[in-house]
Formats: structure tokens, sequence, C-alpha cells
């Protein structure tokens, strides 16, 4: 385990120490004993379908020469997550791209460029849903037009990014600017990749168009998942109130300080929710939005030794300081 990831894993004990150490521990419990049992199974049981739906989208992406079916996309997607969890700079997903790079005999950049779309759509949708959400809610104060103007802002950056060549070069083109060589090398492995991706889904626009919906549908799965938590916890949110709380509470788990985000998601989600959960509500659906994230990351344990050459492949590489995206 490298230094990162051991300071990574204790800022968020330390996160959750403080929050824990602030709550009713009983009432906490006492929201679990009190919550709606089938409503909450139901929700846990998403993970399926939201796991399901992202294997498909992976199978649709990749080109026929992989031969990718929707079973080995599924084990795929579960070992990523496993992967994710356990090792640094999303080693799971770059897995993904050298698995279908071997088994398709495609090029290394495209099947990082399938990868860097596949996570660009993710958070493209999921600012999208956002900022809906946060427009639907205006009306509840300055700190939601705020919001709305940043988060919004990001999703223009994001679609411009990946709709626009032009304007995601004239990006690279600014960072490469920056003085620091390290950052010059990977801003120019990632533009590469970029470049090839934008080639390979804007000569088919069906396959753009599909992806790009699916995704959208993917990540209404996952807030909708979410929103029912706060019902299997007794809490009254508003869905449009949940499409703008729940994805501001993710992008703070995605803060590149704390272990597979907790701790400053689960802070998040008390600062957002409290007022319709109770402090230990919002803690109990911190937990809960947590095993959104060990679920599927177990049931990707029995797949892992499969693919335990190819995160040997991706280690050596990185270790090595290959040039080029893969």
């Amino acid at each position: 385990m490298n230094l990162k990831r051991c300071v990574s894993i204790f800022v968020s004990l330390a996160i959750l120490a403080i929050i824990y150490y602030r709550l009713d521990f009983e009432r906490l419990v006492g929201v679990f004993i009190a919550c709606d049992k089938n409503l909450l199974i139901l929700s846990l049981g998403m993970v399926v379908p939201i796991t399901l739906s992202t294997a498909w989208r992976l199978q649709f992406m990749a080109p026929k020469s992989v031969g990718l079916g929707i079973m080995e996309s599924n084990r795929l997607i579960l070992a990523a997550s496993t992967l994710n969890m356990v090792l640094p700079s999303k080693m799971g997903d770059l897995a993904k791209a050298y698995f279908m790079k071997d088994k398709g005999r495609i090029s290394g950049s495209l099947a990082f460029s399938l990868v860097v779309f596949e996570k660009g759509c993710d958070m493209l949708s999921l600012l999208f849903w956002c900022t809906l959400g946060l427009l639907m809610n205006l009306t509840e104060g300055p700190l939601f037009i705020i919001m709305s103007v940043c988060i919004g802002s990001g999703f223009l950056l994001g679609f411009l990014m990946l709709g626009s060549r032009r304007f995601s070069l004239f990006c690279f083109s600014v960072l490469k600017s920056i003085p620091l060589k390290k950052l010059s090398k990977k801003v120019q492995g990632l533009e590469s990749g970029w470049v090839e991706m934008h080639t390979y889904f804007w000569s088919d626009v069906h396959r753009l168009v599909v992806t790009s919906v699916g995704s959208v549908g993917i990540w209404l799965l996952h807030l909708l998942q979410i929103w029912l938590f706060t019902l299997a916890l007794n809490g009254d949110v508003p869905f449009l109130t949940s499409l703008a709380l729940a994805p501001l509470a993710i992008l703070a788990g995605l803060l590149p300080l704390t272990f597979a985000g907790i701790g400053t998601r689960d802070a998040a989600l008390i600062y957002f929710f409290a007022g319709f959960l109770g402090v230990e509500g919002a803690a109990a659906l911190g937990i809960l939005c947590t095993s959104r994230y060990f679920i599927p990351a177990i049931a990707g344990l029995p797949f892992l030794q499969k693919y335990l050459e190819t995160i040997r492949t991706v280690m050596r590489s990185k270790s090595n300081k290959a040039v080029g995206p893969i």
C-alpha cells in the first residue's frame, strides 16, 4: 500500500471519528431499527440493475473486434469496482482498458479512450441531473443559485470537452503550457487518447447518442436509489430536492482526499440532508451510500483471479513510467 493510499485512509478515519464523536450512537442504531425494511432491501437491490446497465453500456461502446459479451462486461465492471477500492489512481478502470486491448487487438490509445469517454459520460450525466435539480430549487435561496451557476458551468465545460475537438485541444494546450514536466507528460498522453476518442465516437452518431442517453439514464438510477434510501429511512425528501443535493455529496466524495470518498461524502450528506432526516438519519444515509460502492466491490472479488495478469501489466506499466496512455 503506497503512502498516498495510507494518507487517504487516515483522513477518512479522522473525518469519520469527528462525525461519530458528535453523534448519538443509540439514535443512529434506532434509525436503522425503525427504517422501512422492504424499501431498504429494494433500494439496496438497485445495485443489480445499475451494474447490469453499466455493463451493457461498456459492451455497446466496445468495438466488435473485442467480442465483449454482457457477462464478460459485467465481470469487468465488478472486478474494476474491487480494484478501485484497493488500488490507487482508479487502477480498475485502466485494467478494463488493458483487457479490451489484449482481447480485441485494438490499440492501447483506443482502449484508453473508451474508458475516458465512459468516465466523461458519467461525470457529465451527474452534473446534468445536479444542474436540473438545482434549477428546480432556485426558490430555496441564494446558495442554490450560486451552486447552480458553478455546477452548470462545470457541465458546460464537460459538454464542450466531449463535444468539441477544437475546444478540448485548446484546453490541453493551456494545460501543457504550465511549466511542470510531469503534468505535461500526463496531459500529452491524455490528449492522444482524447483525440482518438473523438474520432471513434463522432464517426458513429448512433453509438454516440445511445451511449450518451444511456449514461444519463444510468445516473438517474443512481440518484433514484439514493432518494429511495431517504424514504427507507423515513425521511420526507422531495425527489427534485434529492436530485440537486445527492450529486453534490457524490462530488464531495470525488475530492482526492479520502479513501473511496468516505468521510467527505458522509459530511456532505449530513450537511445537506440533516434538515430532512436529522443528523443521525443523514449519517445513516451516508452508510447506505457507502454500501453502493462496497457491494459491487465485494461482488467482484471472485473475478479478480482472472484479471490478475492484467493488473500486473498495469502495475508494471506505471512503475516503468511508460510513455502514452497505455
